[in-house]
């Protein structure tokens, strides 16, 4: 049999073990969430610039458009492009993408009016 003072022993030797296994995962846990949000930072770091080349990327092609209908006095240009709140940032390069072939579409559209259009 054995007396209380061993058995005392055995639980403040097991509550000790808990409480360093506790100690250990708080400490690994708190390493795993440093990291979740340097990722995050990354991740929010990398959207922002990818939102600034979208908006240069987006204006160049604008004052292209502008510049090819200036010539037609009958055109009122609108407004600047701007961001659109229902946009997929997945398919932000898929977006870019359509720009060209719209501005080529654009050009072609104002060369086919003739010279008499366009003054």
């Amino acid at each position: 049999m054995t007396s209380a003072a061993m058995r005392y022993k055995e639980i403040v030797g097991l509550a000790g073990k808990a409480a360093e296994e506790l100690r250990a995962w708080e400490l690994r846990r708190a390493q795993e969430l440093d990291n979740e949000i340097l990722a995050a930072e990354q991740a929010v770091a990398e959207a922002k610039q990818r939102e600034q080349r979208t908006v240069q990327v987006a204006h160049h092609w604008w004052r292209m458009a502008e510049d090819n209908v200036s010539r037609l006095p009958w055109l009122e240009l609108a407004d600047g492009p701007a961001p659109a709140a229902n946009a997929r940032g997945a398919w932000l390069e898929r977006y870019l993408n359509e720009l060209k072939p719209m501005y080529q579409e654009l050009v072609d559209s104002v060369l086919s009016l003739g010279w008499r259009a366009r003054r």
